[in-house]
């Protein structure tokens, strides 16, 4: 079967994951899980948190943590640790190195492009803020996966996103870096270009995974396919 990547699909729309593709921000989410987690009794180290929890939802987040440990994280974890997360972003995001010039590039190539993210509207708010990515991402074009109440591995966002843009999912490639997000876009039926520069395979391979091991990568990728499928 044709998919947006193969030289016989049609290659329509890019889908970004936020938190490690656009934004460098899983280091200090997960070392604010791992600070909080610590402050509730449970023995979790900063980079435990990061290799265990990157590209997870809050909720999924507090689900792991109470049944392994026998803690009550609180009926509010997930409104507090959200709103934390806003004011730490709001302080210390910062881009994945290449995205402003990835961001040039794929608008270059007249490709509509979104944002599908398990992070709030507020949260991706102020990192585009911050890092100066607002203007490139309009508020309709950019889907929230937790105030949609579908967290990723569940593939609702990036099929929201398909269909706010009118194509059909095997004309979509969404940009991931966790396996969370790999495994959403497998469910949504889409291609997916893995950003992992070393570290595990993906716990799914299909024909439309690629991997590559930086954002400088991505265009020439991009515009290979586009090229590929004009013949």
């Amino acid at each position: 079967m044709a998919h947006a990547l193969s030289p016989s699909g049609a290659l329509r729309l890019v889908i970004f994951d936020c938190d490690g593709v656009l934004i460098d921000s899983e280091g200090p989410s997960c070392r604010l899980v791992a600070r909080v987690a610590r402050d509730h009794g449970i023995a979790l180290s900063d980079e435990e948190s990061l290799e265990r929890f990157a590209g997870k939802a809050l909720a999924q987040v507090k689900c792991e943590l109470e049944a392994e440990t026998g803690h009550d994280l609180g009926v509010d974890y997930v409104a507090i640790m959200q709103d934390k997360l806003v004011d730490l972003m709001r302080d210390e995001a910062v881009p994945i190195n290449g995205a402003a010039a990835m961001l040039v590039g794929v608008k270059a190539l007249d490709l509509p492009y979104r944002v599908g993210s398990n992070s709030s509207w507020p949260e991706m708010d102020v990192k585009f803020a911050r890092v100066g990515f607002a203007p490139f991402f309009p508020r309709d074009r950019v889907h929230s996966a937790r105030d949609m109440m579908r967290p990723k591995p569940d593939p609702y966002v990036f099929l929201h996103a398909a269909a706010e843009e009118g194509v059909d999912p095997s004309s979509c490639v969404v940009i991931e870096d966790s396996d969370t997000g790999v495994q959403a876009a497998h469910d949504a039926g889409m291609a997916c270009i893995l950003l992992r520069a070393e570290g595990p395979p993906p716990a799914h391979d299909w024909p439309g995974l690629r991997r590559i091991a930086h954002l400088d990568d991505l265009v020439p990728v991009l515009a290979g396919v586009l090229k590929e499928q004009a013949r």
